[in-house]
């Protein structure tokens, strides 16, 4: 697969390519320092894979990629996570983050030889969950981690973010939602992104306190301010903090089995 190494910082476009090398099936096309030098090459190269940072002089990786009439597959690589829901708007095969882990990178390989070859990426517990449908009614692929133990409703737990790692009490997460390959957890005040799908989260958080609301979201209970009704049957929950999210009929069916005297 022609790839394209784009990072204005020359160190890190080595360090990758040396660890790219442990990928035959990639062949190294070029390297640009900025969007102007990348479209460049682009047009030039024909790249199937980009390697992009997002921060850069003059005009971002995001920048760069609404500037183009085709996309090719995208790897995003950047010291910032508050970038991926735009990064996977542009239909971004992953989101590394910096300092990149060597079982990251070959995960994100993994999914970018899939994507070329139009079949699903290889079944893991950071993959990326399913699209949402209309009544959340489809089956989702199985965990490969078996008897996952369920955190206590009072435990703490360890967070990820960015190059800091945060223990929390449990109960400070407000919401988490599906980004890709990741996880954002939602607290009040920061909003790391983990490499977890929602079905395992949903298997490792207290029944009691948090509710799944759609494929692509879970709540924390505690944190709903108001609960309306919805299109279709459905409900709509506000938090605390302003955010809503929407059950459809079946999940509404639930929640008010669950939560009525």
């Amino acid at each position: 697969m022609k790839t394209l190494l784009i990072d204005d910082e020359p160190l890190l476009r080595a360090e990758l390519r040396r660890m790219l090398a442990a990928f035959p099936a990639l062949e190294i096309v070029g390297e640009a320092a900025d969007a102007t030098d990348a479209r460049d090459c682009i047009r030039r190269l024909r790249p199937e894979l980009l390697f992009l940072d997002v921060q850069m002089p003059e005009q971002t990786g995001l920048d760069l990629l609404a500037s183009l009439e085709s996309i090719p597959l995208v790897i995003f690589v950047t010291a910032h996570d508050r970038h991926a829901l735009r990064a996977f708007d542009f239909g971004a095969v992953d989101y590394l983050l910096k300092p990149v882990r060597e079982d990251r990178l070959a995960a994100a390989v993994r999914r970018a030889l899939a994507a070329r070859a139009n079949a699903p990426a290889p079944s893991e517990t950071t993959g990326a969950n399913p699209e949402p449908d209309s009544d959340d009614s489809r089956p989702e692929p199985a965990e490969t981690e078996a008897s996952i133990e369920p955190f206590a409703a009072d435990q703490n737990v360890l967070l990820r973010d960015g190059e800091q790692t945060c223990f929390v009490p449990i109960s400070s997460i407000q919401s988490i939602e599906a980004c890709g390959p990741y996880a954002r957890v939602n607290l009040s005040d920061r909003h790391p992104l983990i490499p977890r799908s929602l079905n395992f989260l949903e298997q490792r958080l207290p029944p009691g306190l948090f509710f799944r609301v759609s494929r692509t979201a879970i709540i924390n209970i505690r944190e709903v301010a108001r609960i309306e009704p919805w299109f279709s049957g459905g409900l709509r929950a506000t938090l605390r903090n302003g955010s809503t999210f929407d059950l459809s009929r079946r999940q509404a069916k639930i929640f008010r089995d669950r939560m009525t005297l």
